[in-house]
């Protein structure tokens, strides 16, 4: 049985920027590495790093906390374009599943 795909990726495509929101986005809850995301969103380590510059450089990710060389990320909320897209989201679900986007917005 094939997963579901994630509703920011169905209706915007597939591309590496939104496959990294989208990951985040949905695990919002925890930091990663750079590897564990690289791992989680299945990209190739060139693709990851061809990207990645620029969700730092636009402030759409933040650094949560670091240890050695290793720091972990999260998105960054706070910034107007990550709650934009969260709208995005919370609008494509109300338009596909009514009930469910009822008791996610509660």
């Amino acid at each position: 049985m094939k997963e579901e795909e994630p509703l920011l990726i169905e209706y915007f495509g597939d591309t590496p920027i939104l496959r990294i929101i989208d990951f985040l986005l949905e695990n919002r809850l925890f930091d990663y590495s750079k590897k564990q995301i690289i791992d989680e969103t299945g990209l190739a380590k060139a693709t990851f790093y061809k990207y990645w510059d620029r969700l730092v450089e636009l402030e759409l990710v933040k650094v949560t906390r670091s240890f050695g060389k290793t720091k972990l990320y999260k998105l960054n909320e706070s910034n107007p374009v990550v709650k934009k897209i969260k709208e995005v989201e919370l609008a494509l679900i109300e338009k596909t599943t009514p009930i469910l986007a009822k008791a996610v917005a509660h």
